[in-house]
């Protein structure tokens, strides 16, 4: 992976890097030089209870994002109408579309609009659709989609129970889930959660390194809804 900074946009730092995908062409991502980086003088990210703390989150790199677009570059479309929860950087987003995937990514942070744009033009790709999914609040324009995926989701003891029920306001009948999660510790409450709004789990130990070979130790979350 090779990066370089770039000069300083107001309020934070940017800096370009070369991300590789498993099975197709690398691509150019714009993200934040690094987590020290904050910029909300409107109070925008606050609205959406994003903190200081957490506001850089959405703009790295994170290795469960990496593997969640490697797996989209093999995963069978098949005309599925997808959404990306929690999207970030959209490596996933990006990769679907390249393969002409009917995706919509979606993210509460004001900013990720914004860094998608800006990647797709990095990329020479055509615009892609992006809504706001605050997973705590419902936008009854999202709609719903028969393949929900997402990477590294479940950081905070709140989360499963939110994303499930944001989930279960987007599945449509028969919806697979595909969640890429870096064993972290709420894995078994949203499991819970899950199972009670019907999915069924199947769950798969990933451990082969990313494509620049740097280790990873996570697991592929894969519900699906037969109702």
């Amino acid at each position: 992976m090779l990066f370089a900074s770039a000069p300083s946009t107001p309020g934070y730092e940017v800096k370009f890097q070369r991300v590789g995908v498993a099975g197709g062409a690398d691509l150019q991502i714009r993200s934040l030089l690094d987590r020290q980086q904050f910029c909300d003088p409107e109070g925008l990210a606050l609205a959406e209870g994003i903190s200081s703390a957490t506001w850089p989150l959405f703009g790295l790199l994170w290795p469960s994002a990496q593997k969640l677009a490697d797996l989209m570059q093999a995963w069978e479309l098949d005309g599925k109408r997808i959404l990306e929860m929690g999207c970030g950087l959209a490596l996933a987003s990006l990769v679907i579309h390249r393969r002409e995937g009917q995706v919509t990514a979606s993210d509460c942070h004001p900013l990720t609009e914004g860094f998608l744009k800006a990647n797709l033009k990095l990329n020479g790709m055509s615009p892609l659709p992006y809504a706001t999914g605050h997973w705590g609040r419902h936008n009854l324009r999202l709609g719903r989609f028969d393949l929900i995926v997402a990477s590294d989701v479940l950081y905070e003891r709140s989360h499963p129970k939110q994303l499930a029920g944001f989930i279960e306001a987007h599945a449509a009948d028969g919806a697979e889930v595909l969640i890429v999660d870096p064993n972290r510790g709420n894995r078994s409450a949203f499991h819970r959660e899950m199972a009670s709004l019907g999915f069924s789990l199947t769950e798969l130990a990933l451990s082969a390194p990313l494509e620049d070979l740097s280790p990873y130790r996570g697991r592929l979350l894969h519900y699906q809804r037969l109702r």
